[in-house]
């Protein structure tokens, strides 16, 4: 029977599921004697509501289907015990189940077809290891398939099943069909990203974004305009904000322009690439600073810092960044806040890369600054400037950098992008810290177990991972191999060549299971470089 008009799909309205019901009675009641019979000849599976199905319809008869989920357990875990140690290594698994293909189809590549399908939604969620309990009566099309077996028949003596896993790399090599599909998906998918921007997004966001422009002027934006206020206000403890169409280097040019009407001189801190373009900053609107610079990464300690506001009365503000995006060293503010609260003076924070990653408290710090585009997990374009106190215009600061036209005129002074306002109004909704903080302590954990150095310790944001390459190896090398490979590391940048190192940035929306396997593949090209260093 040709199959030249079935439609192969993920299954998604009402009739279908009822039809995946009656074929699985059919296949795992009157076939496979798995289950008891019901009057209904109906059978919804025990994990339905964690399944995906793929389906073949010929019109609108379902005549195939195949089930895929990663939640655990799995019902081989079940009947196995300590399932992961049969897995290989790093494995990101899900469960393949309810093969089911009408007699009158099976003679067709509905089967084929059905797993071309399977392998590409799986490739789309980052699962790198399929499991099945396949039949003993199709042992050999599995195996053909690439699956291979592992531990003892599980079932009763009606029903045998043999344990079966397949990988990638065993279903690439398995048929030269299957071999032309692998190399067409590797060609479509798209490069993972782990930069620090621009980032993934959630496809709300997305969504978001996609939508009709709106007027600057009009109510409808007005009022979005307030509501992501009151948002950033609220997830960040700020007593105002103001959102400008530009960039973070916008964000603490506006910070430079406040500084410089107030009275006193000033302390930057600077221990990597940002804290030096603070100071670049304050040297373009020659503000009045003194400096604490040590090298990338070396702490500058609270004592430190109150040494020379003793020996400085006439210091009355501190800037520094939150997050040092070179290393992703984390300055304590509640500790600065202390400090600064002790000797009178007003603290600035850059917070571009540690809004969104990590929890913030700018209640009572003067001015802080944060994007859109990074751990906001939304398009970049957006400035963001929380500021403490009321704010009224002054025409000593140029126009576009004047916090108080912005406060006066409800955030809205000159022309803005409601494209973006819409994004990040979404991005808002889907930042969660305590899911980013335990996918950060796994892709450390796999990246020290893969014999890579990477800067840690409490003093770290969870967004930012530092890898230390040692002087025999080049992060460039490094950083192009993970490329080909369809890994995009945060290594380019100039700052990051000169100390060889490479990043891996958790920040936007990230699929848990892509980013693991990420990892597993960073440290097969880390364990390749080794090798072929020890083979010269």
């Amino acid at each position: 029977m040709s199959n030249q008009a079935l439609q192969y799909k993920i299954a998604s309205d009402p009739d279908e599921f009822q039809q995946i019901y009656s074929l699985n009675y059919q296949t795992f009641v009157e076939e496979i004697p798995q289950h008891k019979k019901n009057d209904s000849r109906k059978l919804k599976d025990r994990f339905h509501d964690e399944n995906t199905y793929v389906i073949a319809k010929a019109e609108t008869e379902v005549v195939g289907m195949i089930a895929v989920r990663s939640v655990r357990p799995f019902s081989l875990d079940q009947k196995l015990k300590d399932l992961d140690k049969y897995l290989p290594p790093l494995a990101v698994p899900c469960e393949i189940r309810l093969l089911s293909v009408k007699e009158e189809y099976r003679s067709t590549r509905v089967f084929y077809q059905l797993c071309e399908c399977l392998v590409s939604y799986c490739l789309e969620m980052g699962y790198t290891t399929a499991l099945i309990s396949g039949t003993v009566r199709q042992l050999k099309l599995y195996k053909r398939i690439g699956f291979r077996p592992f531990a003892n028949l599980v079932g009763d003596e009606h029903a045998r099943f043999q344990p079966m896993y397949l990988t990638r790399e065993s279903f690439e090599h398995s048929t030269k069909a299957f071999q032309r599909l692998m190399i067409r998906k590797t060609l479509e998918e798209r490069p993972y990203s782990l930069l620090p921007g621009p980032v993934p997004r959630h496809k709300k966001v997305e969504d978001a974004f996609k939508t009709d422009a709106l007027s600057h002027r009009s109510s409808v934006f007005l009022q979005e305009m307030e509501e992501i206020r009151q948002n950033l206000c609220e997830m960040t403890h700020a007593n105002h904000v103001q959102v400008a169409v530009g960039t973070g280097t916008l964000a603490n040019d506006m910070v430079a322009a406040q500084l410089k009407r107030a009275a006193g001189n000033g302390l930057i801190l600077v221990n990597g690439e940002f804290g030096s373009r603070l100071m670049d900053h304050g040297k373009r609107f020659d503000l009045s600073f003194q400096t604490i610079e040590k090298d990338w990464n070396e702490r500058i300690t609270i004592d430190e810092i109150e040494a020379v506001l003793q020996c400085n009365p006439g210091i009355k503000w501190l800037w520094t960044v939150h997050c040092e995006t070179s290393t992703g060293y984390l300055y304590d503010i509640g500790e600065l806040l202390s400090l600064c609260h002790k000797y009178n003076v007003e603290l600035c924070i850059d917070a571009c890369s540690s809004v969104g990653a990590v929890p913030v408290d700018f209640k009572n710090v003067y001015l802080a600054t944060s994007v859109s585009g990074k751990a906001l997990g939304s398009y970049p374009g957006l400035a963001l400037i929380f500021h403490r106190d009321e704010m009224k215009p002054n025409q000593s600061i140029p126009r576009y950098l004047d916090v108080g036209m912005y406060a006066e005129n409800k955030g809205v002074p000159y022309t803005h992008s409601s494209n973006l306002l819409s994004a990040l109004k979404e991005a808002l909704r889907v930042v969660d810290y305590e899911k980013n903080l335990e996918l950060s302590k796994k892709v450390r954990q796999l990246l020290k177990e893969g014999g890579l150095t990477i800067l840690e310790g409490e003093s770290y944001s969870p967004g930012v991972i530092t890898i230390e390459l040692n002087r025999e190896q080049c992060s460039r090398q490094f950083g192009d191999a993970c490329k080909k490979n369809g890994i995009l590391l945060s290594y380019e940048s100039g700052y990051l060549l000169n100390k060889n190192w490479v990043q891996v940035a958790l920040m936007g929306s990230h699929n848990e299971r892509k980013v693991l396997n990420a990892m597993a593949m960073i440290n097969k090209e880390f364990q390749k470089m080794n090798d072929t260093k020890v083979m010269r």
